[in-house]
Parts: C-alpha cells; sequence; structure tokens
C-alpha cells in the first residue's frame, strides 16, 4: 500500500517514551493532530500516557519486548487508525528496517527514507560519501578485520588512534589506543561491545585527536528536494563520548567555518536525497583549526531544543509537516542565529559514584522557573523512574543575548532545581557550569574526564 505524503495527517502514533514522548506530543497538540502513544508495562502511567487521546501497551518493561518491538508498534498504530509513527531517538528511529515496515503498511514514518538510513547511518558508508563529495574526514582506514590489522595502522600512522564501531554511537564500540601494546584488548572489547549493542562487530580507525571540540549540524530537508541547515551545536563537554552538555552556537568557531560546515553537510545529505531532520557530526581540531566530518545521525537529536532557543523554529512541528508532504516552511536566507543557548542532560545517577543509576520514586520535583529558561521532562513529584531504560529524566536549556547570560542564568536555574527520592547529576552540572575552565570556554571532548572529574571528587 503506498503512502500518500500529500495528505495531511490526522493521528500519529508516538513509538517512544520519555521527555522525547511528551515533546513530540505537544508538537501534535500545536499542530490540532490526535496522538497515541505506546508504552511498555512500566510506563503506562507514564505523563505521556496521561497526555494522549490514547495509550497503548506494546508489552512488558524490557525495551526488547515493548519499544524495540517493530511488529508490536505498527500493529498498535494500524489497530488505532494512526496515520504516522514518529520514533523520536533511540530505539526504532534509525533501522530502515523498521521505515520499510512502516511503508509496507501505509504508515508514514516520521523521519528519513530506509535508502537514506542505509547510507549514512553506517559510520563507514557515511564516510566514503563524504570523501566521494570532498568533505573533510578525520585521517583513517575502511573496516579492520582483526587486531593485526589494527596494529599494522598504529606501526605505518603512529599513536594514539580511536577504534569505532561502524554501525552504531553514543560512545559504544569506542576505544582510544595510545600504545601497541593495548591494540589486542582495545580491539576485542570493542568488537565484542560493538556486536552485543549493535548486531554488528564492524570497527574502523580514525586517527585520535587530542585538542577537540565535537561541533554537529542541524539540517531539515523536505520531499520536495530542499535541504536546509540551522547552524551548529557545540557537544564538546562529553563523558565516556556522550554528551553532558551542549550549547549553541559553537563559541570557538568562525563565521567562515560555520558557513563551510553548513555547506559541507548540506551537500552531504543532498546526495542521499534526504529528508526531514538529520544532524551532521564534525570534529574540530583546535590544534589545527581544521574541521573534519565524523558521522551522521538520522533523526531528531536529543539536544535539538538548543537550535528551537536560538532559531525560534519549532523542530518537531516540522519533521510533522514534512513527513505530510509539505514543503519546508523556512529557506536557507530566513536561518538566523540570536542568541546563546546551554542545555544540561540531567540523568537519575550519583554522578559522585562513577554515575551509577538511580531508579526510584521522586518525592519532590521543584523545577526552577524564570526568563530564558526551558525545561523538557516527563518527571513530576510521585513518579516513578524506572530501571530499564536510559536514566536521563529532563533537559534544562538556558538561553541569552550571549554566552555569559546563558551561562549564568543556567547556573542560577541549577541551584534552584529540587528533586528528591533519588540522586541526579544536578550537583554535577552545578559545579560544570561553575568551573573556570568552562565559563572560560576552555573544554575539549577529553575535559571532563581528564580534568573536571578528578577535581571534582578530590573536593568532594
Amino acid at each position: 500500500m503506498a503512502v500518500n505524503l500529500q495528505s495531511p495527517l490526522r493521528r500519529v502514533f508516538i513509538a517512544n517514551r520519555g521527555e522525547i514522548a511528551v515533546r513530540i506530543l505537544r508538537a501534535c497538540r500545536k499542530l490540532g493532530l490526535e496522538v497515541v502513544v505506546g508504552t511498555s508495562e512500566a510506563d503506562r502511567d507514564s505523563m505521556a500516557a496521561r497526555m494522549a487521546d490514547r495509550a497503548v501497551c506494546l508489552g512488558p518493561a524490557p525495551a526488547a519486548q515493548s519499544y524495540l518491538n517493530g511488529n508490536a508498534v505498527v500493529m498498535a498504530a494500524m489497530g488505532t487508525g494512526c496515520d504516522a509513527i514518529h520514533p523520536g531517538y533511540g530505539f526504532l528511529s534509525e533501522r530502515a528496517v523498521f521505515q520499510r515496515l512502516c511503508d509496507k503498511h501505509g504508515l508514514v514514518f516520521v523521519g528519513p527514507s530506509a535508502e537514506s538510513i542505509e547510507a549514512v547511518g553506517d559510520k563507514l558508508a557515511a564516510r566514503r560519501i563524504a570523501e566521494r563529495m570532498g568533505v573533510p574526514t578525520v585521517p583513517g582506514t575502511d573496516r579492520v578485520q582483526t587486531a593485526e590489522d589494527a596494529l599494522a595502522f598504529g606501526r605505518k600512522a603512529g599513536y594514539p588512534f580511536l577504534l569505532k564501531a561502524s554501525a552504531g554511537g553514543g560512545g559504544r564500540g569506542m576505544r582510544v589506543v595510545r600504545a601497541q601494546d593495548e591494540v589486542a584488548a582495545a580491539f576485542g572489547s570493542a568488537s565484542a561491545e560493538a556486536g552485543a549493542a549493535f548486531g554488528d562487530p564492524t570497527l574502523f580507525i580514525e586517527r585520535y585527536i587530542e585538542r577537540a571540540r565535537h561541533v554537529e549540524i542541524q539540517i531539515m530537508a523536505d520531499a520536495h528536494g530542499r535541504v536546509v541547515h540551522l547552524g551548529e551545536r557545540d557537544c564538546s563537554t562529553q563523558r565516556r563520548h556522550q554528551k553532558i552538555i551542549e550549547e549553541g552556537p559553537s563559541p570557538v568557531i568562525s563565521a567562515e567555518m560555520r558557513g563551510c560546515m553548513g555547506e559541507a553537510a548540506v551537500r552531504l545529505m543532498r546526495e542521499v536525497s534526504y529528508r526531514n531532520a538529520g544532524t551532521v557530526e564534525f570534529i574540530v581540531d583546535l590544534d589545527s583549526g581544521e574541521f573534519y566530518f565524523l558521522e551522521v545521525n538520522t533523526r531528531i537529536q536529543v539536544e535539538h531544543p538548543v537550535t528551537e532557543m536560538i532559531t525560534g523554529i519549532d523542530l518537531v512541528a516540522e519533521q510533522l509537516r514534512i513527513a505530510s508532504g509539505a514543503p519546508l516552511s523556512f529557506s536557507q536566507e530566513d536561518i538566523r542565529l540570536t542568541g546563546h543557548a546551554i542545555e544540561c542532560r540531567i540523568n537519575a545517577e550519583n554522578a559522585r559514584h562513577d554515575f551509577m543509576p538511580s531508579p526510584g520514586r521522586i518525592t519532590q520535583w521543584l523545577p526552577p522557573e524564570g526568563e530564558g529558561l526551558r525545561l523538557d521532562s516527563h518527571c513530576h513529584a510521585d513518579c516513578f523512574v524506572p530501571p530499564f531504560y536510559d536514566s536521563m529524566i529532563g533537559k534544562l536549556v538556558a538561553y541569552g543575548h550571549n554566552r555569559m547570560e546563558a551561562v549564568e542564568r543556567l547556573s542560577a536555574a541549577l541551584m534552584h532545581f529540587k528533586v528528591a527520592g533519588i540522586e541526579t547529576t544536578i550537583p554535577f552540572h552545578r559545579a560544570v557550569l561553575r568551573h573556570p575552565d568552562f565559563i572560560g570556554n576552555r573544554v575539549t571532548t577529553r575535559w571532563t574526564e581528564q580534568t573536571f572529574i578528578p577535581e571534582w571528587i578530590s573536593h568532594a
């Protein structure tokens, strides 16, 4: 059954949970769309389930039996008369097989085509396209089959280098190798982790950049061939290759570099006939001043509120409009980056004990309020944080006319954010925002682990 993308959507099935389910739901309401939310047994009483027109249980609490069960999601969407499925981020959002399943059953997938997902969702495939399009890439290899292949690279190109999983992200299947005697163990553990997490143990190698910033370009593209970039986000404050704090615009790139990055991202996405929201990620070498392509994320990002606050564009509503067949509601000339926004990912974790997850019932939830603040969350007093999923419970974002004003607003807001019953990373973020290196914009992708955490723990 063919999907008629020219027909307006009427009812959307949200195949996700937590804050992103609530975020999508609110965008649907803004556009006058009905909403059905799929939940696991653990999330039957979630905020999204309460807010939706209807909630359907997909299966037991484990994600493999609920949120990752593509057949169950499609059947639930069809059974409730939905026209489209919004996958959010994570779970089924970047699985080409799920997009094809939606298409087979006449459901609009709010995201790119399966062909685009396959073309750039795999890091090696995306790297090859970038090289073909003349987009700079980090010096490295195609797939490496064995630890001996990695040793050969080390002998030729030197150390350090980075082993990376071809099929995934989020820091899984990644290992920094600094010496020859680390290769065998690093290769074995990275390959095993990649196989377990993504079903594909394939690795490749990139030169490891010691002083790096992680900068990504937000892309929106419609089904009519228009591709627009909405500036960048700087995601350099990381732990174990996972983003902790994101901000935009990046305080380390020039207007000229922004233009070059944006043009490269648009060129790459146009090459694969991309549509809907996507992000092209780059690494900036602070020593050489060069930028290099890293990967493409074929979905809405966790940190999309940063871009929304500095552009004034509702990215999730735009996703839904694109999925209905409408052209982009803006052109490249319309994009203006105004002010500065910074986002903290707040997790139910004990940061002083190696970020150990802290599921449980929230007994107090008093979020901050004030000018320039935004909180995306699904939590409230007396809600239960289950142990089965990612531990993020909210995203606190502050906007200012400049970076310093945004830092000050976010720091003050974190001081007034009160949560009890579980441990959270709020104290960790408070300390980061007060650190002279963060205030002075001297962080790199290694700063959190190399500098901040050791100092913070030693002063506990």
